[in-house]
């Protein structure tokens, strides 16, 4: 079945152009709108794998429409599409639940993986905003307890995950499968009583595993 996308953006002609490109790649566009109180009625009916968001909407913030987003379907999964490319902008979005922070100086093609991977779970970001994250995240994480005990290959694997990489790369950097990095994660989850990837790579960057290795 085919990812289902709603594009959230007020600027009607950039709106249009994104969900051509997103339909013309294979994907299902269920909405394409301005408003984000709209963006949030809407997903509660069309249940959309990916929300593509503008971070400055006429109604309600991004940040505002995530929150009620992921209330409304907390398997959501946001990209954030914005012309700001300001770090404050983009912890505000990540800490409450975006995925990824995408600026729209980007190319159609970078945009297009940027949602494949996002569908996928994957945390994703314009270069030189996921170092500008992480390192945020890793300043801010003060008084943390001590992490339970992990083996040697699933810190490292947290590691990589920490630092945006998708498990494919991960795979590829550890010379193993795809199925041992997810029952590595999987594992980790489990010891940290972590739900999902977008909690397991906040804990990591939380750590300071990001700025390890």
């Amino acid at each position: 079945m085919a990812v289902r996308v709603m594009v959230v953006d007020d600027h009607p002609m950039w709106r249009d152009s994104v969900a051509r490109d997103l339909t013309q790649s294979g994907y299902e566009v269920v909405a394409a709108l301005g408003e984000g109180a709209q963006a949030v009625r809407l997903a509660a009916a069309t249940r959309p794998d990916v929300v593509v968001l503008d971070l400055q909407l006429p109604d309600l913030s991004g940040v505002e429409v995530i929150r009620r987003l992921l209330t409304v379907d907390p398997a959501i999964r946001v990209l954030m599409l914005s012309a700001s490319g300001e770090q404050q902008d983009v912890l505000d979005a990540v800490k409450v639940g975006a995925l990824g922070y995408l600026v729209k100086s980007a190319g159609r093609a970078e945009f297009l993986d940027a949602v494949s991977r996002t569908a996928a779970g994957d945390p994703v970001f314009t270069p030189g905003l996921a170092g500008l994250v992480l390192g945020e995240y890793g300043r801010l994480a003060t008084g943390t307890a001590a992490a339970p005990r992990l083996t040697e290959r699933e810190t490292e694997v947290l590691r990589l995950v920490a630092k945006g990489l998708s498990y494919k790369r991960i795979a590829q950097r550890l010379v193993v499968s795809h199925r041992t990095v997810q029952n590595h994660v999987q594992n980790t989850l489990g010891k940290l009583q972590l739900h999902n990837r977008v909690e397991l790579t906040r804990y990591a960057i939380e750590q300071g595993l990001d700025r390890e290795g």
